[in-house]
């Protein structure tokens, strides 16, 4: 930065780190311990969505790197477009495979930008749950519903800002509408200071309720 732009308070914007997102691992044993909460097996990476031929034919080369060696079921990586005019890739795998997921996460954000959509790139999130909230009877009907879905169960996604290099804790209540849970982001904050680079600004942590991976049950 020059001594103009140090006079006049004007930075250069922070070049993307994506591999920051290789800290998630160890991140998320430091959650566990202070939190309880566990991956949930499921990520996303938002972009504002494009079209035409080239990203078609991301797309496809991105189905066919992801789903490479996947287990049978449910394909691995979605793509799901939102209200706003984004969208999402969904990526699945093993709860207790957080290292192929945050690869996985890696390797979407690598090829996007290498593509030349590094522009179009906003987040990434990886989902995280209370431990034994895969499926909730209701009691009720006596229907099984996905994981996270009971009266007081938590949810928390750790979410990449791309352009920032950071990371912010989401944490939605499962039983309020568009209602957080600010006291465990704060919690989860404090905890995470030392292995992920938390976003200080909270003007940025920018709710992403509803978004494709934040559940396990989501993006399919």
């Amino acid at each position: 930065m020059g001594l103009l732009d140090s006079i006049l308070g004007r930075s250069r914007p922070v070049r993307p780190d994506l591999d920051r997102l290789f800290g998630l691992p160890a991140a998320a044993l430091t959650l566990q311990a202070g939190t309880g909460l566990t991956p949930a097996g499921t990520g996303s990476v938002c972009f504002a969505a494009v079209e035409g031929g080239a990203f078609a034919r991301l797309k496809e080369e991105i189905r066919g790197l992801l789903g490479t060696g996947a287990a049978p079921g449910p394909p691995p990586v979605a793509y799901v477009p939102d209200a706003y005019g984004y969208t999402w890739i969904t990526v699945r795998r093993p709860a207790d495979d957080l290292i192929a997921l945050v690869n996985d996460l890696h390797a979407v954000n690598s090829l996007l930008e290498e593509a030349g959509f590094g522009p179009n790139l906003l987040c990434s999130l990886t989902a995280f749950r209370d431990p034994g909230a895969g499926t909730f009877r209701d009691p009720g009907t006596g229907t099984e519903a996905g994981a996270g879905t009971g009266a007081g169960a938590r949810e928390l996604a750790l979410v990449y800002l791309y352009k920032r290099g950071t990371f912010y804790p989401f944490a939605p209540l499962a039983d309020r509408a568009e209602t957080r849970d600010g006291a465990l982001e704060l919690q989860v904050r404090g905890l995470l200071a030392d292995d992920l680079a938390m976003e200080p600004d909270l003007e940025r942590w920018f709710p992403v309720w509803d978004a494709p991976g934040l559940r396990p049950d989501s993006g399919a």
